[in-house]
């Protein structure tokens, strides 16, 4: 998945580089091969290894699958996958040490906690409950990060063979057993929602969170070589994917296009996302809010309303 013109992922290995570690593996399922396909081996001296499931194993069943095949240290982080984030990985591990824990999962707090499992602890930073999303008011607004801090002790207990949730299954029997929370600061965004994955970009591109991604212009947007954009209307914070092509006073405001787009004359693209291959016809008008599967046409003078979702090939007359 491309964020801001980059596969998320790199992001993510960017910020394991910085607190020191060089040897990653990512766990694959759905699509393993595209993974693979685009990071390869290595990615900027760090090793990358790969752990695929033949059928889904939850949260925790990957990570007791790579022991299984000896692939595992004494000591190891575990990061959900669709998180941006700078969290300083350095002092979790330094508490987990101190602490003597068996698992340490990073804190943040969050505004609205609906969509997350919330995590109250005590003064010694122990963890007294491991609440997965309900309704109703939270007794706290701390929530999982998604980043641990894992004991070889605490993998070998994961059951094998099956599908296992650690926020299920794992953590809240660990409560009281060597289960700790490490208060987490700084940037963080879970960008598994359209309207997450866009606020994402535009923190990058206004660099909000650090990034290694090229220098924007002066509309604060990311236009990838090669792409023809002459006559166009880019930005504000907007990316244009390589291989681009954005027709003379066309509009592209805030806005996601994937690698091999094209947009006719005159069309109009707002807080929208464009994957990649689609087709958006002359004076047509996107968004805000719409999200174009990949290889799509949209017909010249088509109006897509905010909110709809594009699917793949699909003609929108």
């Amino acid at each position: 998945m491309p964020l801001a013109g980059r596969p998320f992922l790199s992001f993510m290995l960017d910020w394991l580089r910085e607190h020191g570690v060089d040897d990653v593996l990512l766990s694959c399922g759905f699509l393993a091969h595209a993974v693979e396909e685009v990071l390869g081996e290595e990615y900027a001296g760090t090793r990358l290894r790969y752990v695929h499931e033949d059928e889904p194993l939850g949260t925790a069943g990957p990570v007791r699958l790579a022991f299984d095949e000896g692939l595992l240290e004494d000591r190891l982080f575990v990061l959900n996958g669709d998180v941006l984030t700078d969290m300083d990985l350095t002092n979790q591990l330094a508490q987990h040490e101190r602490t003597g824990a068996l698992a340490t999962l990073a804190l943040i707090d969050v505004e609205d906690t609906s969509s997350y499992g919330v995590v109250p602890t005590g003064e010694d930073g122990g963890v007294l409950d491991f609440l997965e999303k309900q309704d109703g008011p939270a007794p706290t607004n701390r929530i999982n990060a998604g980043a641990y801090v894992l004991e070889r002790a605490l993998v070998e207990r994961i059951p094998d063979g099956r599908a296992v949730s650690f926020e299920q299954e794992i953590f809240p029997a660990l409560v009281g057993d060597g289960l700790y929370g490490y208060q987490a600061a700084g940037y963080w965004i879970d960008i598994g929602t359209p309207e997450r994955y866009l606020e994402a970009t535009y923190d990058l591109l206004a660099g909000t969170v650090h990034s290694t991604l090229p220098p924007r212009d002066e509309t604060g947007s990311l236009v990838y070589e090669p792409a023809v954009t002459a006559g166009a209307h880019i930005g504000p914070q907007s990316v244009v994917g390589p291989r681009g092509s954005i027709g003379a006073d066309a509009a592209v405001e805030r806005s996601v296009l994937f690698p091999n787009v094209t947009v006719g004359e005159g069309a109009r693209i707002v807080e929208s996302v464009v994957a990649e291959g689609s087709r958006v016809g002359a004076n047509a008008e996107l968004g805000p809010d719409a999200i174009v599967g990949a290889e799509a046409v949209i017909a010249p003078g088509a109006i897509v309303p905010p909110g709809t979702k594009v699917e793949p090939q699909e003609h929108v007359e």
